[in-house]
């Protein structure tokens, strides 16, 4: 329930939530109508999955993702051609909003990677060029990437039918919108596996604050938490279960490193670990890190509500575990109002977030794959 009660505090406001949404469907519909005959929105990520968690940068922006799949064989475009393809559209699209003088458009547009990334005050809209892959029919994609000479695969659609399917959830909404602009989920109640995703990211997030470039990726850490949850209804023991197990779907394939993306097998989640060594070993230093909190934390089962908190608040934001066991214990009838002493147990009267700064060297404590 702490662990519950604390990540649920970091889940995107109602209000940011339909602002951002809104902002996707003009986007959306202005590549739709302004595209040519047959352009397909949708988004992907965690929004489409239900595991956004608040960032824990100096910005605080979340992030929602934008496919912009154009009908197009890639015997009849580049790279090149399909990124300023969609660059020049969205480009119109801000050159429009400042001649409607309307306020609520993007502050800027700016090329990345592989998308174009608009920036609004307290998120940013990436949008992701793609055409069909034709090799996976009927939801496979091709993706633009100015460091790479060959298309890369994914599969959004096919990838959220996948959690959808591990988590037992599928619910929708329906609203009005352009007949090619798919809708992004409203996420009313989430899923065991939904917050145990959220709580590997969050903690991620807090051991790599200030190293983002080793930062175990946000699709990583779900597939593999995905892969390894076997249905657990309580929080904490699917926590324990798939940190268990998450390690055991890590594969080696001709001496490379792969975790294949369910949805589409020739996409490989790891791919990085291969040209850049360390990249792993910052995985592997999260990983024990985090499996030896929640290791401890099970070991606390009669130590009392306040230790357990004070070592929860070690490895995670402290302002989200205080307001977490502020309300468990006033529903147990609880003294609330807690004192830090010399014992260093937890006071409401101390804020900021207080986490272990990852070191990766010497032996891990657990098995390696």
């Amino acid at each position: 329930m702490l662990l519950d009660g604390a990540v649920e505090t970091l889940d995107i406001t109602p209000h940011l939530h339909r602002l951002a949404v809104e902002r996707y469907e003009e986007v959306g519909t202005w590549l739709a109508e302004h595209g040519s005959s047959g352009w397909r929105i949708y988004p992907q990520g965690s929004f489409l999955l239900g595991t956004v968690v608040r960032p824990n940068t100096k910005t605080g922006e979340y992030d929602i993702d934008l496919v912009c799949r154009l009908p197009l064989s890639r015997e009849s475009v580049t790279q090149e051609w399909l990124k300023q393809r969609v660059g020049d559209q969205l480009t119109a699209y801000l050159i429009w909003k400042k001649e409607q003088r309307q306020t609520d458009g993007p502050k800027d547009l700016e090329p990345r990677r592989r998308c174009w990334t608009l920036g609004y005050p307290g998120f940013h809209l990436d949008v992701l060029p793609t055409i069909p892959d034709t090799d996976h029919p009927p939801t496979g994609i091709l993706l633009t990437d100015k460091n790479l000479w060959k298309w890369q695969h994914s599969n959004p659609i096919g990838y959220a039918a996948w959690f959808q399917g591990q988590s037992d959830l599928s619910r929708r909404i329906e609203e009005k919108r352009h007949a090619n602009v798919a809708h992004v989920p409203v996420w009313r109640a989430r899923s065991t596996l939904q917050r145990v995703v959220q709580i590997l990211k969050w903690h991620s997030m807090l051991v790599f604050a200030k190293d983002i470039d080793n930062r175990p990726p946000s699709i990583l850490i779900t597939t593999l938490a995905g892969r390894a949850y076997s249905g657990e209804s309580d929080l904490f023991t699917a926590v324990r279960n798939v940190l268990a197990g998450m390690t055991d779907f890590i594969e080696k394939r001709n001496d490379k490193w792969w975790v294949p993306n369910p949805a589409h097998k020739e996409e490989n989640f790891t791919d990085k670990w291969n040209e850049y060594p360390e990249r792993r070993e910052a995985f592997l230093g999260w990983y024990d890190q985090i499996a030896t909190t929640i290791g401890d934390l099970a070991r606390m089962e009669s130590k009392g509500l306040d230790v357990v908190a004070t070592r929860l608040s070690e490895a995670f934001d402290r302002d989200p575990v205080l307001h977490s066991y502020e309300r468990y214990a006033a529903r147990m009838s609880m003294a609330t109002n807690l004192r830090m002493g010399t014992t260093g147990a937890l006071s409401p009267i101390v804020t900021g977030p207080r986490k272990r700064e990852h070191v990766f060297h010497g032996q891990h404590s657990v098995a390696r794959p």
